[in-house]
């Protein structure tokens, strides 16, 4: 059976366990050897929220919040109505305790101020001889005190331990000890004893021996009631003041703001706000907080006093006291006599001091002109000045044509009246200078405003335009990166290139080597062209008594020359094939040597006409010799 807890009023968080760190890793990391309702963590949780089981915030909004059997198994978890705290539940969460947190410091803000009024009441009703310290009244007086600080101390514990969860939901942790350092152990017992200390109920006394400054330093001891120790330091609980001013801030409470704050790294604090608070409305702070410390330490004064000399019974006395010791005056006609007036008086004087100076920051802040305001004054004494540099100017111009009127334009000088526009040409000249210095001075003044602005524009425009040439520039940088890239390519493949272009190159070489060989065969020896046209060898003999040219097989010729029986000359055939060797007679001028561009022979089976073939050489036939083109040989009929 499931046993139901319904909540009605208060928000708590529910976990299943206070193990430390290490036993929720151990326990994490046993892979289901604990309880059946235990599930591993995941890596990505924080170490300090290994054992993080919440409820659904709207659950516990309504309050359903279960404790019990479970449902699955015997380890007391709650299947089904402990899921892991998700953002929207931290959100919400968050947003609650804000709430409840700022109610807090108001109620306790408010029994704070009761308390210390309930007890100036009780002092004042007590010195004026209303009643004594054991009647009944005084009696209630101090018990309700007495409720109210007891109040107080709860609801200032109720603060922290809220403060103590927030610190847990933003930092992911499910046990409370992690969030107590000593900083804030520290901070909490020290709220509580000042908040504690209050008059008790009953009559107490106690011996203050005190030496008068105004009667010759006279002894005096005097029994004077604890409930004066006891009340002053109630004082303290003002704190709670600043506390309640940053917690209804427009910018503690607003996310944008905290959001912005967050991003420039601003810690929103009491200080933060003061800070502000000067900034908007600096008169009233000052006056309020000047005010109040008048009148706080005037009555403290006067508690601390008024049992030793008869003049700080009146409460003015005490006042103006304070306000000489504020304003570092000290007349001296009425001094404190007790230690406790002393360190008052002394600590006034401090505050005062620094009260001044803020007071003189800002009426100079107030009496100081604007913006605009310096813009239309600045303008208005340049239209003044330029009008006097005219005027003095012009004043220069006329006293300089007088004196040369009276010095060089008449007949008879009148030093008197020369002495007089000379003394006015020179007061003119000064009035001239004075001028342009204080038109230079007023420039001087225009620019520590106007160049403010121009110099942001400058430096503005300068960024803008170095940023557009580096967009440009980066721009260019990757054009040029993929160019290389390219060119790194086309690097790469340019060996295979050159060696398939190397390859077809001697390819076509060795082709035209053959054909031109081919046809530089042809073309110097048309005799085998033609023998080879006619199908036969060329056999030629030529007799002549003078001398014979025989032509042989072996690509050899011998000429004979003379008509002896001598050796004849041999010289080697330019065609080099059988039959390619010519014999020609030479005597008597009779018979030509047959040339290898001469008339072709013909056979006996040749052809009729033979056709030269295209030498790529030679000019064409035409062009030759007439001497040496062949004549066409007619066959015989």
């Amino acid at each position: 059976m499931l046993l139901c807890y319904i909540k009605s009023t208060e928000l708590r968080k529910h976990t299943s366990s206070t193990l430390s760190i290490t036993s929720g890793m151990k326990v994490s990391g046993s892979g289901g050897r604990g309880d059946s309702g235990v599930v591993g963590e995941e890596a990505g949780i924080a170490l300090v929220s290994i054992h993080s089981d919440y409820p659904r915030y709207t659950e516990e909004r309504t309050g359903l919040v279960c404790k019990g059997t479970s449902l699955v198994g015997s380890s007391g978890n709650i299947t089904g109505s402990k899921h892991k705290p998700n953002v929207g539940y931290r959100l919400g969460r968050r947003k609650a305790l804000f709430e409840k947190r700022k109610r807090i410091s108001d109620y306790a803000l408010v029994m704070g101020m009761f308390g210390i009024i309930i007890m100036v009441i009780e002092n004042e009703l007590a010195s004026a001889g209303v009643y004594s310290k054991t009647s009944f009244y005084s009696t209630s007086l101090k018990t309700l005190i007495s409720v109210s600080t007891i109040i107080l101390l709860g609801l200032i514990m109720a603060y922290h331990a809220l403060e103590v969860q927030l610190f847990m939901i933003d930092n992911c942790a499910d046990d409370w000890r992690i969030a107590m350092t000593w900083q804030r152990i520290a901070t909490i017992t020290m709220e509580l004893v000042i908040c504690a200390i209050h008059p008790i109920p009953g009559e107490y006394y106690f011996e203050w021996k005190t030496k008068l400054a105004n009667k010759h330093g006279k002894l005096e001891t005097r029994w004077v009631p604890y409930d004066v120790p006891l009340s002053l330091p109630m004082f303290f609980r003002l704190y709670l003041i600043c506390r309640v001013m940053l917690l209804h801030s427009k910018l503690f409470t607003d996310a944008s703001s905290r959001s912005i704050g967050a991003l420039n790294r601003i810690n929103f604090n009491t200080r933060f706000v003061l800070k502000t608070l000067m900034t908007i409305c600096p008169g009233t702070v000052l006056l309020v907080f000047m005010v109040s410390l008048w009148i706080i330490a005037s009555w403290t004064l006067r508690q601390c006093e008024r049992f030793h000399d008869e003049d700080h019974a009146n409460y003015l006395n005490s006042m103006w006291l304070i306000a000489i010791t504020l304003l570092s005056v000290g007349y001296g006609d009425i001094v404190p006599n007790t230690y406790c007036g002393r360190g008052i008086t002394l600590s006034c004087g401090i505050m005062g001091a620094g009260c001044t100076a803020l007071l003189v920051a800002v009426v100079s802040r107030k009496m100081e002109l604007s913006r605009a305001e310096k813009h239309v004054h600045n303008f208005m004494m340049d239209t003044q000045l330029t009008k006097r540099l005219k005027n003095a100017a012009a004043n220069v111009l006329r006293e300089t044509w007088l004196i040369y009127k009276h010095t060089r334009l008449v007949k008879r000088v009148n030093a008197g009246r020369v002495r007089t526009h000379q003394r006015k040409f020179l007061l003119a000249i000064y009035a001239l200078r004075k001028v342009k210095m204080d038109q230079r001075k007023l420039m001087d003044n225009a620019n520590t405003i106007t160049d403010m602005a121009k110099t942001q524009n400058t430096v503005y425009e300068i960024v803008s335009d170095m940023s557009n040439r580096y967009d440009a520039f980066e721009e260019r940088l990757v054009n040029l990166e993929d160019k290389l890239v390219a060119l790194q390519e086309q690097l790469e493949l340019l060996p295979e290139i050159l060696t398939r272009c190397i390859a077809q190159n001697q390819n076509q070489q060795n082709s035209n080597v053959s054909s031109t060989t081919e046809s530089r065969r042809n073309f110097l020896h048309p005799e085998s062209a033609a023998a080879a046209a006619t199908g036969g060898l060329m056999q030629p003999a030529v007799s002549s008594p003078a001398g014979s040219i025989t032509g042989g097989v072996g690509g050899c010729g011998s000429i004979n020359v003379g008509g002896g029986g001598g050796n004849p000359l041999i010289f080697p055939s330019a065609s080099g094939a059988p039959g390619g060797g010519m014999m020609m007679a030479m005597g008597n001028g009779s018979t030509v040597m047959s040339h290898s561009r001469s008339v072709p022979p013909t056979g006996a089976g040749g052809a009729s006409h033979y056709h030269w073939p295209t030498s790529p050489i030679l000019p064409p036939i035409s062009s030759r010799t007439p001497h040496l083109v062949p004549e066409p040989i007619q066959p015989s009929s």
